[in-house]
């Protein structure tokens, strides 16, 4: 179960201050393939990690070089069909198309049976015409919703429902963000690592239990900590992404290798977009 916390400030009144701030887990099975984050395309403007997988592909997370974000969770449900489309194509045809943020969702709001449930958020992040933000969750509102100024919370159910374990992933990503203005970006980037790896458990949580139903019923324990470990299904990726007042992006993926919790990967990108 992914999980995503986020600032969205699109005019921070501060110098060097962040106009987005989001940290993200991603949960998976380790052995399913993919692979790390870089730039791919033919011009080298898309930033996300890539999902291998025989007959899915996409990504989970990724920005370009033109201010455009995008994140995917998975909606938990007791059960999956394996005949739909898969999920991580949205986040990459965003990135690649020229469509605006709401057009874009009311397109695939459109098409979302053909997938099984899911939470998009996409962004522009465009200093000349001014951020926006909208979420879409297919098990949610039937129109795309613009985000206001603010702090969100986001894993596989809709947007800000009150899990035990958001609200805490929540609570420690306020309190480290209050702090940025007074911490040098590497160190904000690291304390936001610290929270994705946090593996304290929030059992029980009736909550879940009531989404997932019996799928989740015998795992549930292993699914309430923010960092997820379990013998073959877990976190395999965080990931930072800072975008400061001057469109200046830092990235920051620390991802699992070899399907080992032991063995760890940790890739730095920094540029600035491009209006």
């Amino acid at each position: 179960m992914c999980i995503i916390f986020f600032k969205f400030d699109p005019r921070p009144v501060s110098k060097n201050a962040y106009r987005l701030i989001l940290a993200s887990n991603r949960d998976e099975y380790y052995n399913r393939p993919s692979k790390p984050a870089d730039f791919w395309g033919t011009n080298n403007e898309i930033l996300s990690g890539l999902d291998m997988e025989l007959g899915r592909g996409g990504t989970w997370l990724g920005i370009n070089k033109r201010g455009k974000m995008a994140a995917l969770t998975n909606y938990l449900q007791p059960t999956k069909e394996k005949n739909l489309k898969g999920r991580g194509a949205l986040v990459a045809n965003f990135l690649s198309t020229d469509l605006d943020c709401f057009s874009y969702l009311k397109n695939v709001a459109a098409e979302g049976h053909l997938y099984n449930p899911f939470n998009l958020i996409t962004a522009e992040l465009n200093t000349a015409k001014g951020d926006v933000m909208y979420y879409y969750g297919s098990k949610g509102e039937a129109e795309p919703v613009p985000l206001q100024p603010g702090i969100y919370g986001l894993s596989s159910s809709l947007l800000d429902t009150p899990w035990k374990k958001l609200q805490f992933g929540k609570q420690l990503f306020t309190q480290a963000i209050k702090q940025c203005q007074d911490l040098p970006k590497e160190e904000l980037v690291q304390e936001l690592l610290k929270i994705l790896n946090n593996e304290e458990q929030h059992f029980p949580d009736p909550a879940i239990e009531a989404q997932g139903k019996d799928f989740v019923q015998p795992i549930i324990n292993r699914f309430t900590a923010l960092c997820v470990r379990s013998p073959d299904y877990g976190t395999r990726t965080n990931t930072i992404i800072l975008v400061d007042d001057q469109g200046q992006v830092t990235f920051t993926e620390r991802t699992m290798l070899n399907a080992d919790i032991n063995q760890w990967k940790t890739s730095n990108f920094q540029f600035k977009l491009q209006y």
